[in-house]
This record gives structure tokens, sequence and C-alpha cells, in this order.
């Protein structure tokens, strides 16, 4: 169990569109460019081993200005020298002063504050309606042509369901950043939702909301 006093005031920073990292969470990631190959190599001889993978505004390079950290929990390394590692959540901070010049990829000096309920207990959606939820959630992968083990989304717990839709459905990256920044599980959920039925609407005029 990782606490706050174990959260490291500088970590290395991983821009890239898309991807979703949450707290609990676990995210694959193919790593080729030298920078990031080195990010890795540096990230796996410090103490928590971890990254903090964040998303950019736009095609610009600007940042987001709220990403999650992770830890390297598994890695391995291609003949060709890449990695294959995946990463686990811990905690969501906030932007603070970006350092150049030191390394070939970007650290930043992170803010941990407003985030202690990343490094708690996994959370429960006491209001969601699963039985609405997962029909909502078929219609919305018969529209995206997914496929899904629906025996283990019925018994999968409310965080580690919701979580893992909100990483792996094909939605915008500003939506994966809404998902990210969602205060609750509740609201997490209540956002999936939403972007479900944009989707469904969007592409079948006549879906009716729930």
């Amino acid at each position: 169990m990782i606490t706050p006093a174990d959260l490291p005031d500088t970590i290395p920073l991983f821009p890239l569109s898309g991807a979703l990292l949450l707290p609990r969470g676990r995210l694959p990631l193919h790593v080729f460019e030298p920078r990031y190959l080195a990010m890795v190599d540096d990230a796996l001889k410090a103490p928590g081993r971890m990254i903090g993978m964040i998303q950019p505004i736009g095609d610009s390079e600007r940042l987001q200005s709220i990403g999650c950290a992770g830890r390297i929990t598994s890695f391995t390394e291609t003949e060709d020298g890449r990695y294959m590692i995946t990463l686990t959540g811990v905690s969501r901070f906030r932007m603070g002063e970006v350092e150049e010049g030191f390394t070939p990829y970007k650290r930043l000096r992170a803010d941990w504050a407003g985030f202690d309920r990343d490094l708690g207990q996994p959370e429960h959606d006491r209001h969601m309606d699963r039985t609405q939820f997962l029909a909502l959630l078929a219609r919305f992968f018969e529209l995206e042509e997914l496929q899904s083990d629906w025996e283990h989304l019925k018994d999968a717990e409310d965080e580690l369901l919701i979580n893992a839709l909100s990483t792996l459905c094909p939605f915008e990256a500003e939506d994966k950043q809404a998902l990210l920044e969602a205060p609750s599980l509740t609201t997490r959920r209540e956002t999936l939702v939403t972007l479900m039925e944009f989707a469904l609407r969007s592409r079948n005029g006549d879906e009716k909301l729930q």
C-alpha cells in the first residue's frame, strides 16, 4: 500500500494522447522512442518506479493540467531494444513546474493535493443499475463492433468494471480526460454513460436516452 509519504516530489512525464491511466487501473504501453526508452530505464532504477501519464491538448505541445502517475509493475524488453511495460495507476496529480534539460524527456514537480482517495481502497458505485448499464454497454459495443466476456463483466467489481471500460473504450482524448478528472467513481460512470449515449445518438438518430 502506497502512502502519501511515498509519493515523489518529481516524476518523469510521458505525454500520450488518448492513453488513460486511472488509480488502481492498468495501462499496457509499447515504448520505442529513444527518449522514452531512457525514461523507462531511469524509472526502473528509482525506488517507486513511477511514470506520470498525461495528455497533450489537441495537437499542441501544451499539456493537460491533471495526469495520473503509475508504477511499472511488469516489463519485457524485445530483441531490438523496445519495452513492453504495464503501469498500475497510483494517484492523479496536478502539473507543477516542468524541468527540462537534465534528461531527454520532461520531468515535473507533481502536486498530489486533493487526490487522497486515489491511495485508498477501491471505490464502489452504490447508485449504479448494473442491468441497465450493461444493456447500454451492449448496444455501444455492437455499434463499435467490439467484443467482450459478458459473464466476466457481470461479475466484475464496480471500480474494475468502470475503470477498465473508461480505459478501453474508443473515446476521443478530451473525453478520456473528462473520465480521468471525474471526482468519484459514480461521476466517472455517469460520464461514461453520457459518452456512450452520445455515440449511439450520433450514429443512430432514433436511439433513446436512458
